[in-house]
């Protein structure tokens, strides 16, 4: 039976063979950084002001380049690990990185050591770049690992909260790090005459290793190479938001993140727009940035705009300037967008529409791969129309012979340059994910309507998704069943429709039953796992959902976790409640 495969409306675009690096500075006139003057704002502190220029981000990452390089002697290939929140030092350190020809990968600034180090050695890196608040977390990873101080201060550059360095406003440095380098210490000691080159075959070198987590609870680095990353810059641009004269893109989701490193890191870079960058998402600190430096773009994640429709920030601040709020990494309901747009627009001072939209993608399609383009706004619920250059198929079988039929639903696989290299280190994981003739496997259940529109409906992997982060279930198990007083442990995700995502939720097995039976027993229980396992993994895995007591962790005869048979039980347990709400101790 011949693939029904799907393709763009749109034609097929070039995608020249070339570094990230060149792709975004390179131009033979010298006012220029890219298309655009040299001295136009790129990059800006949302606290202090802080400017960077096009022209002084291509510099200072020439000279940190040549840092790496001379300080470190670091090689083309070797790989810099970044371990911080958001800030202005995000783009030098990365295109530093990149034009001294390194690998970066990207880590949750809010890992704990253990998961921190699992990161640290499977990728190979040698240099990691953190900040002062990160660095006895960094210190307890060196520790785990068997490295020594001395030798793990040598490899440690610290992102220190001075901006003097960028001609912003100085700051003390802390006395635990004084000793350390810092990311001032390696600048403006040389330059780099020209970046490392990736032309040709070589731009399908690994350039970013962002992890992703799988059912199997590990870890798993995907290869992004410079020609995906390059892929999605151009494919995108039709299908986004339009970017016009003078806009400004807010910058709160985490640059660790594949959707925030590519879509704002790079992304507005590419259009010439300045990115105002915030440390992290605060409701009051979100729409203040947007009345002060007058936001026309902001993305974001559902639950963002939960906030936004009910947060009474939302009445204090002018956001008339906000035209377009891109929505992704999770599924966005039509409801929940009606409610934004709804509260937003009757407040506007302008009478201008606005536009909340949302697109798809994975890390493993670096990331973007469907995008609700403003003319599809009517299309609520959909994650839009398949990007250029991109082919798709809805397979109903696991073997893919079968495709689904028109408007039916199917898993969604994926074929295109934007597609990664693979899972590092991981060829077993890789030939699970990618089919020989280079389909990629999404696990999501999607249906396609006549128009070209794809809608999400059902997940087939595993994975947890908590405000746009894989949570792995057998991870947590495996955390639950390090804990003395537990036999046997299951998680699950329910939806939460308050939060506009699914929190994980813990089934528990008490080691001695006799000790839980009456309801006030469970209730001190399940709160006393839910704060333990709060020191033992990062705060998107905490158990938002719950943790309740049964006697019984219902299994198949090969000893599998019955998932579904959990997940519908649960439905009942929570049925006219949101689990955020409160905890619902039932028995399965």
């Amino acid at each position: 039976m011949p693939q029904k495969i799907y393709s763009s409306i749109l034609p097929p675009l070039q995608i020249p063979n070339e570094s990230v690096f060149t792709h975004l500075f390179h131009s033979n006139d010298p006012s220029l950084v890219g298309s655009f003057s040299a001295s136009l704002p790129a990059y800006i502190d949302a606290s202090t002001g802080t400017t960077l220029t096009r022209g002084q981000v291509k510099q200072f990452a020439l000279e940190l380049g040549y840092g790496l390089r001379t300080h470190f002697g670091a090689r083309r290939g070797d790989t810099a690990l970044v371990y911080s929140p958001n800030s202005i030092h995000w783009p030098v350190v990365v295109f530093g990185a990149v034009a001294a020809g390194l690998r970066c990968t990207l880590a949750n600034s809010a890992y704990n050591a253990k998961e921190l180090a699992f990161q640290y050695i499977d990728s190979g890196a040698k240099i990691v770049f953190t900040t002062q608040d990160g660095f006895p977390v960094l210190r307890q990873t060196f520790q785990q690992i068997g490295i020594s101080e001395a030798e793990a201060d040598e490899r440690i550059v610290i992102l220190s909260p001075s901006l003097k360095w960028a001609r912003g406003p100085d700051a003390p440095r802390s006395s635990d790090t004084a000793h350390l380098l810092e990311l001032a210490d390696l600048l403006g000691k040389g330059s780099l005459l020209t970046e490392e080159r990736f032309d040709g075959q070589d731009a399908n070198e690994t350039v970013y290793l962002c992890y992703s987590s799988g059912t199997t609870g590990k870890p798993k680095g995907v290869e992004t190479t410079h020609k995906n990353i390059i892929s999605v810059l151009k494919i995108v641009r039709d299908f986004f938001c339009p970017f016009y004269l003078n806009d400004k893109v807010l910058a709160i989701l985490p640059f660790y993140h594949i959707y925030g490193a590519v879509k704002i890191l790079h992304y507005p870079f590419t259009q010439g727009t300045p990115t105002v960058i915030m440390s992290k998402f605060d409701p009051v600190q979100f729409c203040a940035a947007i009345e002060k430096y007058k936001i026309n773009i902001a993305l974001v994640v559902p639950p963002v705009l939960v906030v936004l429709a009910r947060h009474p920030a939302v009445d204090q601040y002018d956001l008339s300037s906000l035209r377009c709020l891109f929505s992704g990494a999770a599924p966005l309901g039509a409801a929940l967008t009606k409610a934004v747009n709804g509260r937003l627009e009757s407040k506007r001072t302008n009478g201008l529409c606005l536009f909340t939209l949302q697109g798809y993608g994975l890390t493993e399609t670096s990331p973007t791969t469907h995008i609700q383009p403003w003319t599809g706004s009517h299309k609520n619920g959909s994650i839009g129309l398949l990007l250029p250059n991109l082919e798709a198929r809805l397979v109903v079988d696991d073997n893919g012979e079968i495709d689904a039929e028109e408007g039916k639903p199917g898993e969604l696989w994926l074929r295109g340059p934007s597609v990664m290299k693979g899972y590092l280190n991981r060829p077993d994981a890789t030939k699970d994910a990618i089919t020989p003739d280079k389909w990629f496997k999404t696990g999501d259940i999607a249906i396609r309507d006549h128009e070209g529109y794809f809608y999400i409906v059902d997940r087939r992997k595993e994975l947890i998704k908590y405000n746009g982060f894989q949570v792995p279930p057998a991870e947590l198990e495996s955390v639950l069943l390090a804990h003395p007083d537990i036999a046997d442990a299951a998680v699950i995700g329910v939806e939460s429709v308050k939060q506009a995502t699914e929190l994980p939720r813990a089934y528990v097995v008490h080691a001695r039953p006799e000790e839980v039976k009456l309801e006030s027993q469970k209730q001190a229980f399940s709160q006393h796992v839910k704060m333990w396992i709060q020191e033992k993994v990062a705060r998107h895995k905490f158990l938002r959902g719950g943790v309740i007591i049964v006697d019984v962790i219902p299994k198949s005869a090969a000893g599998k976790i019955l998932r579904r048979e959990i997940r519908d039980r649960a439905k009942e347990e929570l049925r006219g409640r949101d689990p955020a709400d409160e905890d619902v101790n039932a028995k399965l």
